[in-house]
């Protein structure tokens, strides 16, 4: 014969309270689209990072050093080419506005590229300069992608 035990289940009254506050805190905490300033500070954090990198860097790890900056411009192609493809999904003021930023971009990005070529001129004595003045320009290809980045997205909404 089965046995049918029933137990009374009781909820306190603010037990349903924060159980419901706890559901709503849980769900934001799990939005899956980054916030623009969580982007930007992960952004800031990677630059602060690279910066760091390269001061490591003596006149004999030109090579690595060369290849270490590469990568970093071969990913902020990617960025800008993602950032142009959104920009021609959007409206057409947006685009006629965007263009002359992304050819700002494109533009700066090549003159990082023939710098970083330049990596082979030069030599033990301007080696420091070399460096400051090559991370003060992808800096500066930095901060002009996040900026743009972020016009962007203010000029069209998600």
């Amino acid at each position: 014969m089965p046995v049918n035990l029933k137990l009374p289940i009781t909820v306190k009254p603010i037990a349903l309270p924060i159980v419901l506050l706890s559901l709503a805190a849980f769900g934001v905490g799990c939005d899956r689209e980054p916030s623009t300033s969580r982007q930007l500070d992960k952004a800031k954090t990677e630059t602060m990072q690279a910066t760091r990198d390269m001061k490591d860097y003596t006149f004999a790890q030109k090579a690595e050093f060369k290849e270490k900056m590469k990568e970093e411009l071969d990913a902020i192609h990617n960025e800008v080419d993602q950032l142009a493809a959104r920009i021609e999904s959007s409206s057409e003021t947006a685009r006629a506005e965007a263009r002359p930023k992304l050819k700002a971009l494109r533009e700066q990005a090549a003159r990082l590229d023939r710098q970083l070529e330049e990596v082979r001129d030069a030599t033990e004595s301007t080696w420091d300069t070399f460096k400051r003045d090559t991370r003060e320009a992808r800096d500066g290809l930095k901060t002009a992608f996040r900026d743009s980045r972020q016009w962007l997205s203010e000029k069209i909404a998600p």
